[in-house]
């Protein structure tokens, strides 16, 4: 049993129409039936992969689609390909597939053609470079990621994923270069096609009051049949029989040279491949009607009232019309009406039928044009679609054999009259009632062979060039409003992904109010917050978040790992189950269990958690981290050497992974390797004072205190709250005899952290180096009594104070 002619059609409808509403086991089920009809269609292939890919069936999508995205038979095919390929980590193949079918997409642009009625089911140049880039980031090649992203951007701004792509892979990027609003994108606005001195109204998409919601059966419609001509740039446009033929006239313009006016129209045809009907469905078909208004008032022939007045021929002997006709041929749907004309005004007597008594049978047996509305009721408008007798004297042979013409000539001197508003003094033989199109008035053969010049009046009606438009000035501040928002958001995003965080918090301040509370944005603030060490803040910022949107689940970890320094098990653990009831797949809900099993001491149960979370993401880099750094608490180094590889293989900018590969060097005295580890992770974060530290303290076990110095100084100077790097400079000036410059950084750190034993301990070693006794034993006795632990080493130090010091404060003493 063949299926009928439609069947196919309705189905791609039925598959579009599930895949929309959310209901994909229906849309896979369909494009199932879809590709038995059509074994060989690419849309039917292309359908079905993306089906799978909605669903999240990467290897199901990777083999519908791999025959045709590999042999760029078809662009949505290989689009769906590389999906797919980016999520079964087969990049190249992926990245080969779209760069074949670059002939497919190159110079597509979808930029502000997307609404609830007009849909493109194919991607544009700025998603394919975007697609290209991410593949090329994740297969390593960070030069061609960089470029594809900057081909994005350059396309299309709002492309956000390759912006953050940028950021993520350490780019240098200038948001205020990218967020702006470029000529493209004016044009697009405007809908106006600039050439040299010369600009045209462009064709714009028809708004959602006047298109036709049934657009997927475009054969019912008789200004829309579904095989358009090619040579018909207003049927290819989407206009009207009416207006096709109005722009006939002009072969050079409107015919087989179209391409070479409207250059940056896109041609309707589905993939490069041949005209189909679900391109219609999805807007690529069904393009914007035409405008000409101010052409055709220059271009219009000389109204008959002004050439009567050359003498060639007599006024007709009518009644004036004192109506003015008015005239819209702005889109398909738009009926042309006249002023009702009173009884008679033709000037014509009527039988009691309400017939005129000149018609003729030869009016009677004409076919009805198939365009006109339907007969009113009144039997006067009916009369007036008839064709009226003509006159003898002035009929041309050839008016009667091609009506085409007439109709051409008529309505533009219609359409001449009515935007000028003067008053008809011509004869009233062919008037247009109510979008009715006849064979309309004579025209002379010395007319048509000597067209008169325009007029004045016909020049004043084109339109002047002046301010754009209200519609267009709005379009266009709401575009540079929402490029500003973005300017302000990648901004931050931009400083916080080079770990510049007291920028990014300047950044994220100057965003509207409302935007900035949203979880996204706060959830960076709070990521900023963390990064400069300020937990109590950071952790003000991730609770509102909690408060406002519960089922927020990024960056939580950053939370939880925030409420592990600040060291607050309750906090910790009631987020960790909070989470977890939420969504148990989540690797986030998996590492906040997990530092709260750390926090806890349960080393083993929290390595089993962030290994949990690593087989849920594995691209999820700071999860290894953490579970090398419980590791590291069981000093099982070299399970903890192959997590921090592991992070580093993740994400190669994940600064953390490097500096736990450097502590894992440190730990096992190969200070020259960790050193090299640790300044691979101040090369990502140049800002992290610890990172500093780190190497300072390598650095003074090297032997080479001076150099160490010269890092502690800097950590200072980076981050002046920074106690670690106070105290460890502190420690180097008193080896070095700098006495008087380490009790400053003593005192400062004795006013900031007042109950470290420490502190009070190395402050009684400075006042013993500088014979103060009486100051050295006070701070030892407040070291002893913080920490009576270390009663025996401090007692030992004061027994002592009176004997010279001899220089031993190293970095070997602490606790």
């Amino acid at each position: 049993m063949s299926p009928p002619a439609g069947v196919n059609a309705q189905l791609r409808q039925l598959i579009h129409y599930h895949l929309d509403n959310g209901f994909l086991d229906n849309a896979l089920f369909l494009a199932g039936r879809l590709h038995a009809l059509e074994p060989r269609n690419a849309d039917a292939a292309h359908l079905l992969a993306l089906c799978n890919l909605r669903m999240g069936r990467y290897k199901a999508a990777f083999d519908y689609s791999r025959s045709k995205g590999l042999q760029s038979q078809h662009l949505g095919c290989a689009y769906v390909f590389a999906q797919a390929c980016l999520g079964l980590e087969r990049y190249d193949l992926g990245a080969q597939a779209l760069e074949k079918a670059r002939g497919l997409w190159a110079g597509r642009n979808h930029w502000n053609k997307h609404s609830e009625t007009s849909r493109r089911h194919v991607p544009d140049a700025a998603a394919c470079y975007c697609m290209l880039g991410k593949l090329y980031a994740a297969h390593g090649d960070t030069k061609k990621a960089i470029d594809y992203y900057v081909e994005a951007l350059k396309i299309n701004s709002f492309m956000w994923d390759a912006f953050t792509g940028l950021c993520d892979i350490g780019a240098v990027v200038r948001p205020q270069n990218v967020f702006k609003i470029t000529p493209d994108m004016l044009a697009s606005i405007s809908h106006t096609v600039t050439n040299g001195h010369a600009t045209q109204p462009a064709p714009a998409q028809e708004s959602a009051d006047t298109r036709n919601p049934f657009v997927s059966t475009p054969d019912i419609d008789p200004f829309n049949p579904s095989v358009r001509p090619g040579g018909d740039v207003g049927l290819n446009l989407g206009g009207s029989n009416l207006l096709s033929k109005l722009n006939g006239s002009n072969l050079g313009t409107n015919g087989l040279n179209a391409s070479s006016t409207y250059r940056d129209l896109e041609t309707p045809i589905a993939n490069g491949q041949n005209f189909r009907d679900e391109d219609v469905m999805m807007g690529e078909g069904g393009g914007p009607v035409k405008n000409e208004q101010g052409t055709d008032a220059i271009l219009a022939p000389g109204r008959k009232a002004l050439h009567a007045f050359n003498g060639t021929e007599d006024p007709p002997r009518m009644r004036p019309i004192t109506s003015r006709t008015r005239t819209k041929t702005v889109s398909e749907n738009t009926e042309q009406t006249d002023i009702p004309r009173p009884i008679y005004q033709n000037g014509h007597k009527r039988t009691v039928s309400g017939h005129s008594t000149h018609q003729t049978q030869t009016s009677h047996s004409q076919a009805p044009d198939p365009t006109a509305a339907p007969p009113r009721r009144s039997v006067r408008l009916l009369n007036s679609i008839i064709q009226p007798r003509p006159s003898s004297r002035n009929l041309a042979p050839g008016s009667v054999r091609d009506p085409d013409a007439k109709e051409r000539r008529e309505l533009r001197k219609v359409k001449a009259t009515g935007t000028k508003g003067k008053t008809g003094t011509t004869s009233t033989v062919g008037r247009v009632v109510s979008g009715n199109r006849k064979p309309y008035g004579e025209m002379t053969e010395s007319t048509k062979q000597e067209p008169r010049p325009a007029s004045a009046a016909a020049l004043t009606a084109v339109p002047p060039r002046m301010a754009p438009p209200a519609e267009t000035v709005r379009e266009q501040d709401a575009v540079e409003w929402l490029l500003d928002l973005l300017l302000r958001i990648g901004s931050g995003y931009r400083h916080l992904s080079r770990y510049e965080s007291t920028k990014a918090l300047e950044a994220f301040a100057t965003v509207p109010a409302a935007q900035r509370e949203t979880p996204w944005v706060l959830a960076q603030v709070g990521k900023a917050y963390y990064e400069r060490a300020m937990y109590a803040d950071a952790e003000k910022i991730f609770q509102k978040i909690r408060e406002k949107a519960p089922s927020y689940m990024e960056h939580m970890e950053v939370y939880s790992n925030t409420l592990w320094q600040l060291k607050d098990e309750v906090a910790l653990g009631h987020l960790a189950h909070t989470l977890m009831d939420q969504d148990r797949l989540s690797p986030q809900a998996w590492c906040a269990l997990g530092n709260a099993s750390s926090l806890d001491r349960q080393h083993d149960d929290a390595v089993k958690c962030f290994a949990r979370a690593t087989q849920l993401d594995p691209k999820f880099a700071y999860a290894f981290t953490l579970q090398g750094h419980e590791h590291m608490a069981n000093e099982e180094f070299d399970k903890a050497m192959a997590t921090y590889r592991n992070a580093i293989g993740a994400d190669n900018r994940h600064y953390n992974g490097w500096y736990g590969l450097g502590n894992v060097y440190e730990r096992m005295g190969k200070f020259d390797v960790a050193e090299k580890h640790y300044r691979a992770a101040m090369q990502i974060n140049p800002n992290n004072a610890m990172i500093m530290v780190r190497i300072g303290l390598v650095l003074d076990r090297m032997k080479k205190p001076e150099a160490a110095l010269m890092q502690f100084d800097a950590a200072v100077k980076l981050d002046p709250r920074s106690i670690m790097a106070r105290f460890r400079k502190a420690q180097i000036l008193l080896r070095l005899n700098a006495s008087e410059e380490a009790l400053k950084e003593l005192l400062y750190l004795k006013d900031a952290a007042p109950d470290d034993p420490n502190i009070h301990f190395l402050l009684g070693r400075c006042y013993k180096k500088l014979r103060d006794r009486t100051m050295a034993i006070r701070h030892l006795t407040i070291a002893m009594n913080l920490d009576p632990k270390s009663h025996g080493v401090i007692k030992e130090v004061m027994e002592s104070i009176d004997q010279d010091d001899d220089g031993g404060w190293s970095s070997e003493d602490e606790r």
